[in-house]
């Protein structure tokens, strides 16, 4: 019998020393590989009989963790994307991450998030609590998905950087104390949520000015060797997520010895190296070829979420991007994401979602970018052997709408007063009808209501408006 053991790895980064240490726990209970997780957290399996041994030597060196256990999610950072991935140069750097590390004296049982808006590595609502910062230097949006729904709700202010502890065990304490109140429900009162949690701390708040913009989606390719500056980094990516310990060892004793301080973990279960010198590439390289690891897979198999330990979502991922590459498809700026089990917080550009008969839902979200919560039903109860035609397929559709130059819909941030626009999509080819635009073409003005239209047909399709599905509203 196998225990898994979980070892949290806060904001996704640990010293090369400090997982030296882990690797090495890891060895002396006969653990052979490593895992990393959606959260940034580690992961390794261990026979039953050894589990005595490990919790002695984990107690020696203070490490925490938790067997066969989730109780508490690993709180998860952008850091990873920094000096790499962030589009412009903002303010949050690696001493604003650190500080806040260091200022959680508790271990939060809802899933945190700290995600820098000029990034699309990390992503921004998989959490709970997803702290987002905004243009104005140290402060933050506060975005809350409430437990078991998918009821996004912004904060009307502006949080503090050094605020963010103790503002996000505020917000659980009044979720899992009122749990009748703000957990699993589908009519969650957000005000009465805002009130409550105003009249229990007092911090620096500061209104909001502008709302959050999202950036554009698009999934950095995260593996390999690439130049940033006078340095490199180096992303490894394991198609069985299982990575050698033998290697991850190695690779910690060339970090030490070449002063490469930390190793970051990404949501995307694999892990990148920073500040190589180029004197020290070639070592790399070394380490590389002794284990047989190869860090040039193609950009379709790289933008997958899966369940951790999901042996049933990793086989069906590679049955499709097998499928995918037979079809020589473009994914460029699309990822995927496989739910096995309801409310798994995964998020993906479309999304395949299993049903207790063995069948699966694809849906995609609006505008395909996965940190919207909104998803559209593409096609329902597919058999696993006919997903990857209907993949393929809404994948050729996609960019037939950005061919077709069709207007991009801004994400509604926080909470605004002006009237949200009504959009109603085709489910054949993913055209829209807009009632800020009408359709000119057919002799439609704007400002007609699509509800109010007797007759109407796709302009590219020419579906009948029965295959039209309300999108926004």
């Amino acid at each position: 019998m196998k225990q898994l053991i979980k070892v949290n790895l806060p904001g996704g980064f640990i010293s090369a020393g400090d997982l030296y240490e882990i690797l090495l726990i890891a060895e002396s209970v006969s653990a052979v590989a490593i895992r990393f997780g959606n959260r940034q957290q580690l992961y390794f399996e261990i026979d039953a009989d050894r589990l005595e041994d490990l919790e002695l030597e984990m107690l020696k060196t203070e490490i925490n963790f938790e067997i066969d256990d989730e109780q508490y999610p690993n709180i998860i950072s952008s850091y990873v994307a920094d000096s790499i991935f962030n589009h412009t140069d903002g303010w949050l750097r690696e001493g604003v991450y650190k500080d806040i590390f260091d200022a959680f004296d508790h271990q939060p049982t809802l899933k945190v998030n700290l995600v820098d808006s000029n990034q699309t590595l990390v992503s921004f609502f998989s959490g709970n609590i997803n702290f987002i910062a905004s243009a104005t230097n140290n402060y933050w949006y506060t975005y809350v998905r409430f437990p078991k729904t998918d009821q996004l709700y912004c904060l009307p202010e502006l949080v503090y950087s050094e605020d963010i502890p103790v503002l996000a065990q505020a917000i659980e304490d009044i979720i899992l104390k009122q749990r009748q109140l703000y957990y699993g429900r589908p009519d969650i009162d957000a005000n009465l949520f805002y009130k409550t949690l105003t009249k229990g701390v007092s911090l620096a708040f500061r209104p909001i000015t502008e709302t959050l913009k999202l950036p554009d989606f698009y999934l950095p390719y995260y593996e390999g060797f690439n130049k940033y500056g006078n340095k490199y980094w180096l992303g490894i990516y394991r198609r069985n997520e299982l990575f050698p310990l033998d290697f991850l060892k190695e690779a910690c004793l060339l970090c030490l010895k070449t002063r490469i301080g930390q190793i970051y973990t990404t949501p995307w279960k694999s892990i990148i190296i920073k500040g190589i010198e180029q004197a020290d590439r070639a070592q790399w390289g070394l380490i590389l070829s002794k284990y047989h690891l190869n860090v040039r897979h193609a950009a379709n198999e790289l933008n997958w979420q899966i369940e951790d330990i999901c042996p049933e979502g990793l086989e069906l991922k590679q049955q499709l991007v097998r499928q995918f590459e037979e079809a020589d498809l473009r994914t460029y700026q699309l990822c995927f994401a496989i739910k096995t089990q309801p409310k798994t917080g995964l998020q993906g550009s479309i999304v395949l979602r299993k049903h207790a008969a063995g069948l699966y839902d694809i849906l995609h979200t609006r505008d395909f970018n996965p940190n919207l919560k909104d998803e559209v039903l593409y096609r329902q109860q597919v058999r696993p052997r006919d997903l990857s035609k209907h993949l393929i397929a809404l994948c050729h559709a996609f960019y037939d709408a950005q061919s077709n130059s069709l207007p991009v819909i801004n994400f509604p941030d926080a909470p605004a007063e002006q009237e949200r626009p009504t959009l109603y999509q085709c489910n054949c080819c993913l055209s829209r009808y807009d009632k800020a635009y009408g359709d000119p073409a057919q002799g439609i003005e704007k400002g007609t209501a699509f509800t109010s239209l007797a007759d109407y047909s796709c302009p590219v399709c020419e579906a009948p408006m029965s295959e039209f599905s309300l999108v926004m509203g």
